[in-house]
């Protein structure tokens, strides 16, 4: 996240974005969508543009359709990374996001989760939320996560995680470039108490699963082809 690769491609929030709505969810402003009774859960964790990116909606959406009750919280309190504000460099916002803290907030949200009745919960991070699900998989507090271009991840997280990890990397990725990833692979596959898949989609670059434009044919299929692969994971795991 130190170079621009990681907020190419801004979105334009849209807090009315989506077929779900907005309600507050174990103590956070959270995106949820999905059918409320299902005893199957998604939590998704924003790149540093947060919760009201549209295309990160229709993911959330998505997921639901297929059955599970998804929620997206608000870790970054209604201060999204915004490029245009030169007061609030990214280091500078970073400063004040960590994902550490963001993992602690995820923790009433799981809680809440499991308080309406959810048997099994599942994460996926997108970039900094990443960070986010690695320290859930390696707490024991999720049945299975997907990292999706992951930021800060490192070699001794990935060695800690206890849950069915994905990982879906970028063949152009400064921040998990194709060596660390197959790196990470190495890893889990030396944990064979822990189910994993990897893989590198070639083409993309760095935050291509949710910051694609939709006029482009080629990189909405790319990204589909991610979801969809998070998805499976999530059926084969959450259950």
């Amino acid at each position: 996240m130190s170079g621009p690769q990681c907020c190419e491609n801004p979105p334009t929030l849209s807090p009315s974005s989506g077929v779900g709505s907005v309600i507050e969810f174990g103590g956070l402003k959270s995106y949820v969508s999905g059918p409320s009774d299902s005893k199957l859960a998604v939590l998704l964790a924003a790149d540093v543009y947060g919760y009201e990116a549209p295309n990160l909606r229709k993911i959330a959406d998505k997921v639901a359709a297929a059955g599970f009750y998804v929620v997206v919280p608000d870790f970054f309190y209604g201060d999204p990374y915004d490029p245009a504000n030169e007061e609030k460099p990214l280091l500078v916002w970073k400063s004040l996001h960590e994902p550490a803290k963001a993992f602690e907030d995820a923790k009433p949200v799981i809680e809440a989760l499991k308080s309406k009745g959810i048997s099994a919960i599942g994460a996926a991070g997108f970039c900094y939320g990443a960070k986010v699900v690695v320290e859930l998989a390696k707490s024991g507090l999720i049945q299975a996560g997907v990292l999706l271009h992951p930021s800060f991840v490192t070699l001794d997280d990935v060695k800690e995680v206890k849950a069915p990890l994905a990982i879906l990397g970028a063949e152009v990725d400064k921040l998990s470039p194709p060596e660390l990833v197959k790196k990470f692979e190495e890893i889990l596959l030396s944990k064979s108490e822990v189910g994993s898949f990897v893989k590198i989609f070639p083409g993309v670059a760095h935050g291509w699963t949710v910051r694609y434009k939709l006029d482009d044919e080629k990189a909405v299929k790319s990204a589909e082809e991610a979801h969809q692969d998070m998805l499976n994971w999530f059926t084969k795991y959450v259950n």
